[in-house]
């Protein structure tokens, strides 16, 4: 598309417009939405060993790649539901539960 003087608009950014795609494609549940912040909310180090895999009545559950991961966020769990909170405001989980793979 051109503007009213015949000018191209502005390329954009490969991620901002996968970003895009992204939102626009996600399904709308609280599960699709703590996986979309995930990241983000705990930082590389804790998300390299988790994943967000389930979600049943407000409750999401991680799965940790260790029994030792699964209790030290146990442990972090208010302040991640609080992060939580700061990006998707109510729709934030009522709760966080933290597993061992296996």
């Amino acid at each position: 598309m051109r503007d009213s003087r015949g000018r191209s608009p502005s390329p954009k950014r490969i991620g901002d417009l996968l970003g895009e795609f992204k939102a626009e494609v996600a399904p709308q549940t609280l599960l699709a939405s703590v996986q979309m912040v995930w990241d983000e909310v705990v930082g590389e180090r804790i998300a390299a060993v988790t994943e967000v895999v389930d979600e049943r009545d407000g409750v999401v559950t991680v799965e940790c790649s260790s029994a030792v991961w699964a209790q030290e966020l146990e442990m972090m769990g208010p302040r991640i539901r609080s992060r939580l909170g700061e990006r998707l405001g109510e729709d934030a989980p009522e709760s966080l539960r933290f597993r061992a793979a296996g």
